[in-house]
């Protein structure tokens, strides 16, 4: 009997341990998270650009006249779109990007490591901020367009500050930064010049999210996640050669 439990606990060994060992993803798989948060970055700078394409209510020829606002954002209506479709794909891909990235910290993070988690959720952070800085962007819109119940002026004016602040608050992605950073450069979970990468922009990015200059968050954030994709895309070899 004592040589049948043996022979169990040995066996339950042998499986915790063979559970324990990171399992092998096939390339394909392991580079088109990473390619996903590559297009969640580049989403986000042309975001960004369209945001700052949008100067009605920061202009001081219209400043404090919600009527001339109005006006005004009806010439942007192009530049709002485009805002749109990219604040809602970088929202979208992000969610990809968070749980590659988790995944990916996971297989070479020490065991329990709060890593992994940490960093999916400063791109999850970010996906609603995204999501949230195209929230009043069709109600604006068809609102601009609308002649038989015309938008309220105030309301376009406040909308004008939201797309000019919202999208901007990339602090989450400032997070996932550093959090790769420690990863790379502690634990060597990732690739040491990609974890460079993350603690020079990861720390910028985060800083300027914890200052009253949170929107320059908006500049660095979705440059870092460009690269953090690409970095993990093409330049993670070893991992997905398994050595």
């Amino acid at each position: 009997m004592s040589s049948t439990v043996s022979s169990t606990v040995g066996n339950t060994a042998t499986r915790d341990e063979l559970d324990a060992r990171p399992r092998r993803v096939a390339p394909t798989v392991a580079r088109t998270w990473a390619l996903v948060g590559a297009g969640a970055g580049l989403a986000g700078i042309v975001a960004m650009q369209a945001s700052l394409s949008v100067d009605a209510v920061y202009n001081e020829e219209y400043a404090g006249n919600a009527e001339t606002i109005t006006d005004r954002l009806g010439d942007f209506v192009p530049n709002i779109l485009v805002l749109h479709f990219a604040t809602m794909a970088a929202a979208v891909l992000l969610l990809v990007f968070a749980a590659g990235l988790r995944r990916r910290l996971a297989a070479r993070a020490p065991s329990g490591s709060l890593l992994p988690g940490v960093a999916a959720g400063g791109l999850l952070l970010t996906s609603v901020a995204a999501l949230m800085g195209g929230a009043f962007t069709t109600e604006i819109i068809f609102g601009l367009e609308e002649t038989e119940v015309p938008i309220d002026p105030e309301f376009a004016a406040v909308v004008g500050h939201w797309i000019g602040t919202v999208p901007w608050l990339w602090i989450g992605a400032g997070v996932t930064g550093v959090t790769v950073a420690v990863a790379g450069l502690r634990h060597q979970a990732a690739p040491r010049w990609i974890g460079w990468v993350g603690a020079v922009l990861g720390g910028i990015t985060l800083l300027f999210g914890l200052s009253p200059l949170q929107y320059m968050a908006g500049f660095t954030g979705p440059v870092l996640v460009l690269l953090l994709g690409l970095g993990f895309g093409f330049g993670d070899r070893r991992f997905r050669t398994g050595r």
